[in-house]
């Protein structure tokens, strides 16, 4: 089992020199019994929130009073201490309306969402595990706290957590606490959007994240119905051998866990239901799906106050998913032109993943992308221009050459495009006598 980190022993000694219980709590607990890094650490402990305060002094911020918290400043971080207590009634399917303190561990583990997530560790390595999460994570099982009807219906957003804890940690749903997932997920038109969208990305890294996906499309369907259509669309097409949902989620899988690349994976082809038609031969076509997907994710995206930078990138991709990249140096630096080197990357990923998902007997576009791949590894050892900052002229060259105001800007993107197309060499001279010419 992993050690407890110095700065948090401090506290927890501090906390218990002074007369008081402490214990790590939540997620640390469980990450380090499943053999992983925790990324924060958090202590409960038995004293009031004024007891706290008064055992870190100037060393203590009262972050949290109302809920019991205090943030204690430490050389390594900031940590959270919060004080034992029971909820009361959560009137908005979110947060309760109070809360009371209480001198019981037992207790303040009982109102936890789930059993993982509900045990505590203490300074001397004892584990303190009510519900049965360390059994619960030796089988691969993630269930809630008492009934899980009312642990959602307290918070629905455990219930977009209980995705993301089975896509990042490889549980299985439980049965009852899945059907109670279900049967409570309307309860999340009443979340905020925000809190959705952090979920969602977290989501999105977990390996098992396709297959969460695949079992609940009905939750995933309240804050986005439009992925809804996609289930069990058959696409009546030699290339594919799923539903548009399942080519989708297996493209999703098939690429580095980046969020938004898993996003657009799983959005890239979201407007083929509104744009599927059948030929005589009865074989079914969706042209102008990419462009209807983005349209449609772009809202998607925006409903979830997904930040502008992560949107755009999405959009991009989804754009150019579709769109032939010549395997050429002259259309590989046109690609880098528009989208630089690190989303052309993602786009290639992207791409090959798109391919993978389709029939196996169609995958043969694997081969293509390794010689776009092979070309762009090339241009990028030879330090190939594809940007103005790569050009061999400046904006103040050009005005040393008598040009003014936006034609300096004019020049400067033709020239590029010469050099990226083949045209001009990226040579000073050279490009300093075209622009004369011309």
């Amino acid at each position: 089992m992993a050690a407890i980190p110095g700065n948090v022993r401090e506290i927890l000694k501090t906390l218990e020199a002074a007369g008081y219980e402490a214990w790590c709590v939540g997620g640390c607990v469980r990450d380090i019994l499943s053999g992983r890094t925790p990324e924060d650490w958090d202590v409960t402990t038995s004293a009031l929130p004024e007891e706290v305060l008064a055992a870190f002094g100037a060393g203590a911020l009262p972050t949290g009073l109302k809920h019991g918290t205090v943030t204690v400043r430490t050389a390594a971080g900031a940590v959270e201490v919060t004080t034992y207590r029971v909820d009361g009634d959560y009137r908005d399917h979110r947060h309760p309306e109070n809360v009371t303190f209480t001198r019981s561990l037992e207790e303040d583990l009982a109102r936890r969402d789930f059993t993982v997530n509900a045990m505590a560790l203490g300074l001397g390595g004892e584990l303190r595990d009510p519900f049965g999460g360390r059994r619960d994570l030796e089988q691969g099982v993630l269930r809630c706290v008492g009934d899980p009807d009312r642990r959602f219906q307290e918070d629905a957003l455990r219930i977009l957590r209980g995705m993301r804890f089975a896509a990042v940690l490889g549980l299985e749903l439980q049965c009852e606490t899945a059907a109670a997932m279900e049967k409570n997920r309307a309860l999340l038109g009443e979340i905020a959007p925000e809190r959705i969208q952090i979920e969602l990305v977290k989501l999105f890294r977990g390996a098992w994240a396709g297959r969460v996906l695949e079992a609940h499309p009905g939750i995933v369907g309240v804050f986005w119905p439009e992925v809804l259509p996609m289930v069990d669309f058959d696409q009546r097409n030699v290339h594919h051998c799923c539903d548009v949902w399942r080519h989708s989620l297996a493209a999703m899988m098939a690429v580095p866990p980046a969020p938004e690349l898993r996003c657009a994976a799983l959005l890239h082809d979201i407007g083929k239901p509104d744009t599927f038609t059948l030929d005589g031969d009865g074989v079914g076509h969706f042209y102008g799906h990419a462009k209807v997907s983005g349209r449609m994710a772009e809202g998607m995206l925006r409903r979830l106050r997904f930040p502008n930078e992560f949107r755009e990138r999405v959009l991009r991709l989804i754009a150019w998913h579709d769109r032939d990249i010549p395997r050429t140096d002259k259309g590989v630096r046109r690609a880098l032109r528009l989208l630089g080197e690190e989303e052309l990357r993602l786009l290639l990923a992207l791409k090959r993943a798109d391919n993978l998902a389709q029939a196996p007997a169609y995958r043969g576009r694997q081969l293509e992308i390794d010689k776009g791949e092979a070309i762009l590894e090339r241009l990028l050892a030879e330090d190939a221009c594809f940007s103005l900052k790569q050009l061999a002229v400046k904006g103040n060259d050009l005005l040393a050459l008598g040009l003014r105001g936006p034609a300096v800007g004019r020049a400067l993107e033709t020239l590029l495009n010469k050099v990226v197309d083949g045209e001009l060499p990226n040579e000073r001279e050279a490009l300093l006598e075209f622009v004369t010419k011309s």
